[in-house]
């Protein structure tokens, strides 16, 4: 299994020899290589079982050193990168022929942020190169909160995993870029829609992908237990398993059900920046509980629940 440390001197020596480390950020735990090195960049692919269509995100340690890689950032952009960066913001540019095909799977545009993490900004800060660093998992699977479940699942395949405890945020970044002067949303993550309306105005939502995505995290089954994900009214569900006298586990936003023996309630007090953070760690709990299948509902439809629902609808879309 993977080494489990604080040294950031040593993941940099890992990274710095074409090899991969898995990195702590605020939203998940990511998978890292030389986001400029060809070979490092398909051995991400690699590891994760992750399809080429798919393109990856690089992480940087500032502003200031994105144009090492983007071509320009459009002022709109610009606006929300200084405002939100370091934190749970990607923003999709032009890139400059640096960056190699593989991690724009083609596409003329890259996907790039700045993580608000102390640990990974200083091993950022380090590196001559930006890292390319999608979540810490096999592909399609629930993404990492914590080091230990970047271990489980990937820890015989790499030498270093960079411990920064749990993720404060525990959704992936909201991507965001622009088409004909529109401001487009490609992926509901941890910072709130509202935040980007606030500063812009309105903005065009995507729709997710089942192939070609234009920008990471687009595909629609994704971030999936391996167990089947059912989601619906939670009282209706129970009722009809524990009819059928079939075993499963409850994923919930607050209630208790005293029914039910594997269950959890994402945040008891109804509060969604909670709930955001606890629900991938919930749903890897109960995928590995005796349970033969969750249940779970959707949260309220504001502020974060709507990328935490959207989560949920892609567990659920196999």
């Amino acid at each position: 299994m993977a080494q489990i440390g604080k040294d950031i001197q040593q993941a940099k020596a890992f990274l710095e020899h074409g090899q991969l480390v898995g990195i702590p950020t605020e939203t998940v735990y990511g998978l890292a290589g030389n986001a400029l090195d060809p070979e490092a960049v398909a051995l991400i692919f690699e590891t994760k079982n992750r399809p080429s269509f798919d393109p990856l995100i690089l992480h940087t340690s500032s502003l200031k050193r994105v144009g090492q890689f983007a071509k320009e950032i459009p002022a709109p952009l610009a606006k929300l990168a200084n405002q939100f960066w370091p934190g749970p913001l990607t923003l999709l540019l032009p890139r400059k022929a640096i960056v190699p095909d593989l991690v724009t799977s083609g596409l003329e545009r890259v996907a790039v942020r700045v993580p608000n993490h102390p640990l990974t900004l200083a091993l950022l800060e380090s590196l001559e190169f930006p890292l390319a660093a999608p979540s810490a998992n096999p592909f399609g699977y629930i993404s990492p909160t914590q080091a230990s479940h970047v271990n489980a699942q990937l820890g015989s395949q790499i030498p270093y995993i960079l411990d920064g405890g749990s993720c404060e945020v525990g959704l992936e970044s909201t991507i965001v870029g622009m088409e004909n002067e529109e401001i487009v949303i490609y992926r509901l993550g941890g910072l709130d829609i509202q935040e980007v309306e606030k500063l812009l105005g309105p903005v065009k939502v995507k729709d997710y992908s089942s192939s070609n995505p234009a920008a990471p995290g687009q595909l629609e089954s994704h971030y999936a237990p391996r167990k089947p994900f059912v989601l619906g009214n939670l009282k209706d569900l129970i009722a009809d398993k524990i009819e059928k006298g079939e075993d499963f586990g409850v994923l919930s936003f607050s209630e208790h059900f005293p029914e039910v023996k594997n269950q959890i309630a994402l945040s008891p007090e109804k509060n969604l920046h909670e709930a955001a953070k606890n629900l991938f760690a919930a749903m890897r709990t109960l995928d590995e509980s005796d349970a033969e299948l969750i249940l779970a509902e959707l949260m309220p439809e504001e502020g974060l629940g709507r990328a935490i629902n959207d989560r949920l609808k892609r567990a659920a879309a196999k």
